[in-house]
C-alpha cells in the first residue's frame, strides 16, 4: 500500500484547509526560528560592541547604573563630572595595561541635520585613547598638533552627515567656539562614528569643565584581576566602576521582558497549531468514515489506517515547518527592523541572527509535533469496525 501517495491525495480534496493549517503551523515555526533567531543575533551584537569598547572597567562619577552603561556603550546619557584627581590617583596602579580620560558633552544644535535641530556629542580625549581602540584608523588627516589646539577629529557618520572634510573648520553653539577639523576616522561601526573628538584639556576649557571628567576607560593587564581591582576602588568617593559584565547584565535585563513576551507568544502560536492540527486530521477523519470502513472491508489492517491518518499529519507538520524556515529567513529584516523600534539599546550587525542549527530544530520540532498531533486521530480511525463505520458513514 502506497502510504505516502493516499496522504497526498486525501489532504489535496480539502486543499483551502489544508493549506489554512499549512499556514498556522509555519507561522508558529517562524515565530520559533526568528525567537531563537533574535536571542543568538542580539548576544552576538552586545559582545562586538562590548568588545570594541576596548575596556575592561569605566570608572564614572556615581548615579544611575543605567545611565553608567548608556554612557559606556552609547557615548551619551547620564552626563555626570568628576574630578581628575581621580584619575590621577587610579592611574598609578601597576595591575593598569592601558588607561584613557574622557570628558562627554551635549551641544544643541538648532541648524542640525536637514535644518532640524539635533544634539551633537563631543568628547575631550588623549592619546591614550587610541591606544585602547586599536582599530580606529585615520581615513584622512591624523591627531592633534598639541594637547591645547584649537583642532577637532571627526567620526566617520558625523563627517558624512556635515558634509565635512579635513581643513574645514565648525563651529560649536553655544561655546561660540570655531575648531578646525584635522582629521575624520573611518567607520567603526560603534558610538564612535558619530562624534566629535577634541584635546582633553581643549574640552574642559570650551565647556567650562576645569579639572572634570565623564569617565575613566581602563583594561587590565589580568582580566581576572578585575574583581579585586573593583574591590580596592569601592572607598574611592564620588565614583562608581562599571564592568563589561556589569553592561552586558544591565542591557540583558532591559531586553529580558520583551524575550519572555516572545517566548510565550511562540509557545501559544505552537500550542494553537497542534490543536489546529489535530482539529483539521479529526475532520477529515469523520467525513471519510465510511471510506475507511470500505477499506478496512475490503483488507486494510488497522496499522494501515494508523499509518495513512498519522502520515497526513505529519506532513501538514512538514509541510509547514519548511514554510515557517523560509519566511523565518526571508522575513529577518523585517523583524529585526520591527526589534529596533521598540528596544531601548539595539547593538549594531545583524539582531536577528538565522542558523541552520535552527532550522534544523524548528523543523524536528514540527515533525515531533505531527507525531503527537496525530496519534488520536489516527488511533481513532484505525480502531473503527469496518460495517459500524459503513453505517454511520451513510
Amino acid at each position: 500500500m502506497n502510504v505516502l501517495g493516499i496522504a497526498f491525495k486525501n489532504l489535496s480534496r480539502k486543499k483551502i484547509r489544508t493549506t489554512l493549517t499549512v499556514s498556522g503551523v509555519a507561522v508558529a515555526v517562524a515565530v520559533l526560528v526568528s525567537l531563537f533567531g533574535f536571542d543568538a543575533g542580539y548576544q552576538k551584537g552586545l559582545d562586538n560592541d562590548i568588545n570594541k569598547l576596548g575596556y575592561h572597567l569605566l570608572v564614572t562619577a556615581k548615579g544611575c547604573p543605567y545611565e553608567a552603561a548608556t554612557l559606556m556603550l552609547k557615548g551619551g546619557g547620564g552626563l555626570r563630572y568628576m574630578e581628575d584627581s581621580v584619575y590621577k590617583r587610579i592611574t598609578s596602579d601597576n595591575r593598569i595595561d592601558k588607561i584613557t580620560p574622557q570628558l562627554v558633552s551635549s551641544v544643541y544644535n538648532q541648524e542640525g541635520p536637514e535644518g532640524r535641530g539635533a544634539f551633537t556629542l563631543y568628547m575631550g580625549i588623549e592619546k591614550s585613547y587610541l591606544d585602547l581602540k586599536p582599530w580606529s584608523k585615520f581615513k584622512s588627516g591624523g591627531w592633534f598638533s598639541s594637547n591645547n589646539a584649537d583642532e577637532a577629529i571627526m567620526g566617520y557618520e558625523a563627517a558624512e552627515v556635515e558634509q565635512r572634510s579635513v581643513g574645514d573648520q565648525i563651529f560649536i553653539p553655544g561655546a561660540e567656539k570655531v575648531m578646525k577639523i584635522v582629521g575624520i576616522f573611518e567607520r567603526t561601526g560603534t558610538q564612535d562614528d558619530g562624534m566629535i573628538f577634541m584635546p582633553l584639556s581643549k574640552a574642559q576649557e570650551i565647556f567650562k569643565l576645569p579639572n572634570k571628567l565623564t569617565g575613566i576607560g581602563i583594561k587590565l593587564k589580568d582580566i581576572r584581576t578585575i574583581g579585586k581591582f573593583e574591590e580596592d576602588l569601592y572607598d574611592e568617593p564620588g565614583i562608581q566602576i562599571v564592568s563589561l559584565a556589569q553592561v552586558r547584565g544591565t542591557i540583558l535585563n532591559l531586553v529580558s521582558s520583551a524575550r519572555a513576551m516572545a517566548g510565550s507568544v511562540a509557545l501559544i502560536a505552537i500550542f494553537i497549531a497542534v490543536i489546529g492540527v489535530t482539529n483539521t486530521i479529526l475532520m477529515s477523519v469523520f467525513e471519510r468514515t465510511k471510506e475507511i470502513g470500505v477499506m478496512k472491508a475490503l483488507g486494510a489492517s488497522w496499522s494501515d489506517i494508523f499509518k495513512i491518518i498519522w502520515t497526513e499529519t505529519i506532513l501538514i507538520c512538514g509541510l509547514g515547518g519548511i514554510l515557517g524556515a523560509a519566511l523565518a529567513g526571508i522575513g529577518s529584516s523585517l523583524v529585526e527592523h520591527i526589534i529596533r523600534t521598540v528596544l531601548p539599546y539595539a547593538p549594531a550587525g545583524k539582531l536577528v541572527l538565522i542558523k541552520p542549527s535552527f532550522l534544523v530544530i524548528s523543523l524536528l520540532a514540527t515533525l515531533v509535533m505531527g507525531l503527537v498531533a496525530g496519534i488520536y486521530p489516527a488511533l481513532r480511525a484505525s480502531l473503527m469496525k469496518p460495517i459500524e463505520a459503513i453505517r454511520s458513514g451513510e
